[in-house]
């Protein structure tokens, strides 16, 4: 991605809808995008860890935490499975823990924040739905680019 999200926003104006959460950056790539793809889970990875086995062919993992701060849904050994299975990056509504570590991963990373405790591993949730948070609908097969100044979501690449 060469054109930055506020670039974009000023490009495309309604074209692109901008996700009204602040995130911190977590992993090596401050700027990605891709097509999306999405989970919504409820403080459980496994469904996170299996979406991430396959190739990911350059696409974006939205994945819904309903926000919670209470486990962490990647760390280090998810995050490394991403970009080694060509994934461009993560958005999770929710906490990440290894944080150090994930800054020397080379993928893209968006979080709400971190917790030490690991999620639990029973397989729960869905995968490929809309998802949304911070106003904003994440469908599959939209457009998503991320940058340090937010999120952006559109039907189309933007270029």
């Amino acid at each position: 991605m060469s054109i930055g999200t506020a670039d974009l926003c000023d490009d495309h104006g309604d074209a692109v809808r901008v996700v009204a959460l602040q995130f911190r950056d977590y992993g090596a790539h401050v700027r990605f995008s891709g097509m999306i793809a999405t989970v919504k889970v409820d403080e459980d990875n496994a469904l996170v860890r299996s979406t991430l086995e396959h190739a990911g062919q350059g696409r974006v993992l939205v994945i819904d935490g309903g926000g919670s701060t209470r486990c962490a849904l990647v760390g280090d050994q998810i995050a490394s499975l991403a970009a080694h299975n060509g994934w461009a990056g993560i958005v999770i509504n929710a906490a990440i823990r290894d944080a150090a570590v994930l800054g020397t991963i080379g993928i893209g990373i968006k979080a709400l924040g971190t917790c030490p405790r690991r999620s639990a591993k029973q397989g729960l949730g869905e995968r490929d739905i809309p998802v949304t948070f911070g106003g904003v609908t994440f469908t599959p097969g939209e457009w998503l680019a991320a940058d340090m100044d937010g999120i952006v979501v559109a039907a189309t690449p933007l270029a």
